[in-house]
């Protein structure tokens, strides 16, 4: 497994980028780009990218959104329009940086709301999204789910092992999650409009146990897009770490499926 990182210079400011190319990639099928969650960053996949670029023989890439991780910090107020911005200006911008016309997306949380945005603004290079524990809408488990977090990292050794990864972006990082969805104008907030513009397959996977959001979710996602599969585990939020060795297994056969596995034109 090869592996290297990069910044990369974008309007706003620098990304950080990192790569894991197994010995058996092809040149043929496009590589997996990796989104994290609300207060993820690229350290905070932990095995995912090796393992998953292992079992599909794929690139995989990922990268800290600005704001976030290793990337530039940011000190402007959080907009509610961030997922619209990112799958708009920052997403496409960093695709055209890293000379990239096709690609597979793997998105946690708000990050696979942001795959499912991308996809539908740019359905030529999307060839496919595998949307981990994303939100359909605002639910009341969403806000509680929120709140029981700002209880739980009011916690001084809580809030050290998160910043860790955040460094002094911690508490902007913090509030453009909370803040946002818990303002009373992203109370109906949906996907209901993007998912009839996602062409490309998805595979929406969930925990029955998730502690942000039904699996619902999941249903709704995959009911409104041309080509949606649902799979739900026994796992809470992040089934990518609970129940990693199906959501590896799950993601091998959708990426191979022949809808999916088209070689590069």
């Amino acid at each position: 497994m090869r592996t290297q990182s990069e910044m990369v210079t974008l309007p706003g400011g620098q990304v950080f980028v990192q790569r894991w190319q197994p010995a058996s990639a092809s040149g043929d099928v496009c590589p997996i780009v990796l989104l994290h969650e609300s207060l993820g960053s690229v350290g905070q996949w932990h095995d995912l990218p090796a393992q998953l670029a292992q079992a599909t023989g794929r690139e995989v890439l990922a990268y800290d959104r600005l704001g976030f991780g290793q990337s530039s910090p940011r000190s402007d107020a959080p907009s509610l329009q961030f997922i619209e911005h990112e799958a708009q200006q920052h997403f496409p911008a960093l695709m055209a940086a890293l000379g990239l016309e096709r690609y597979a997306l793997l998105g946690h949380s708000v990050g696979a709301v942001m795959a499912l945005h991308i996809a539908a603004a740019h359905p030529a290079p999307c060839q496919a999204v595998l949307s981990l524990s994303a939100q359909a809408y605002v639910q009341p488990r969403t806000l509680e789910g929120i709140r029981a977090a700002q209880r739980f990292f009011a916690d001084p050794q809580q809030w050290a092992r998160l910043q860790k990864w955040h460094g002094p972006r911690m508490d902007w990082v913090f509030r453009a999650w909370t803040e946002v969805w818990l303002h009373p104008a992203f109370a109906d907030w949906s996907l209901d409009s993007v998912l009839p513009q996602v062409r490309c397959p998805v595979l929406a996977i969930h925990g029955r146990h998730d502690e942000y959001g039904s699996p619902d979710f999941a249903r709704r996602i995959a009911a409104g897009v041309a080509d949606g599969q649902v799979l739900l585990l026994d796992c809470a939020h992040h089934p990518h770490r609970q129940q990693a060795a199906q959501v590896l297994a799950a993601a091998q056969d959708f990426l191979r499926s022949p809808v999916v596995a088209q070689p590069l034109a």
